[in-house]
């Protein structure tokens, strides 16, 4: 069964980026949701396999594929941001930037843009592409749609409201600015570093 992680810093260790209610209702209520919402769901499948039930079976499969989904990327999200963020990624992770992107700068705006356009709710991604050996931008409908398979998310940023309407309201672009102040580029850096060392042979 899945559990709610906890985060490595306080509720106001992101302020003023982030303000301290939003990462309280975002992690203890927001995400607790999705991981409740994975396990009732994994609950479910498993009695309708031992009472036959299998016309239950394919909507239980989307609340699972989109609990889960919220629960990772929430996981992933917490350890993408940090007290000590901000600035830009240096060494290896800022080179392979460079040679995607054609620089940070273009890597910021392309990023940006994916998220300010996500109609609806949803994340924008800097993703492993384990197929291509290349690095990504996506955006990732909801909690689970849209992103092909074997992509390894290594930055993600949340767009759906409840990660910042309190604060920013509907003013996304300051939310995403104030974002980037936050990015733990060593936990991305450190992703990156497994993601392409360590999933070689997957295609």
């Amino acid at each position: 069964m899945y559990t709610l992680p906890d985060l490595d810093y306080d509720y106001s260790a992101l302020a003023p980026h982030i303000a301290p209610e939003i990462m309280e209702l975002h992690h203890s209520k927001h995400h607790q949701a999705y991981v409740t919402g994975a396990n009732t769901a994994l609950e479910k499948l498993a009695e309708a396999r031992t009472s036959g039930n299998f016309a239950v079976v394919a909507k239980l499969e989307k609340d699972l594929a989109f609990n889960l989904g919220g629960h990772i990327n929430h996981s992933i999200f917490w350890k993408n941001m940090s007290p000590f963020g901000g600035g830009e990624p240096t060494g290896v992770l800022a080179d392979a930037l460079g040679e995607a992107f054609t620089g940070f700068a273009a890597f910021q705006k392309h990023f940006n843009e994916v998220a300010m356009t996500i109609q609806g709710s949803g994340w924008s991604i800097l993703a492993w592409d384990t197929l291509g050996g290349r690095l990504a931008i996506y955006q990732l409908y909801d909690q689970q749609a849209n992103l092909p398979a074997a992509q390894i998310p290594l930055l993600q940023l949340d767009m759906w409201e409840h990660a910042f309407y309190l604060q920013y309201r509907n003013v996304k672009a300051d939310y995403v600015a104030a974002w980037w102040n936050v990015v733990n580029w060593e936990d991305v850096a450190a992703r990156y570093d497994r993601a392409r060392t360590q999933t070689a042979g997957l295609l």
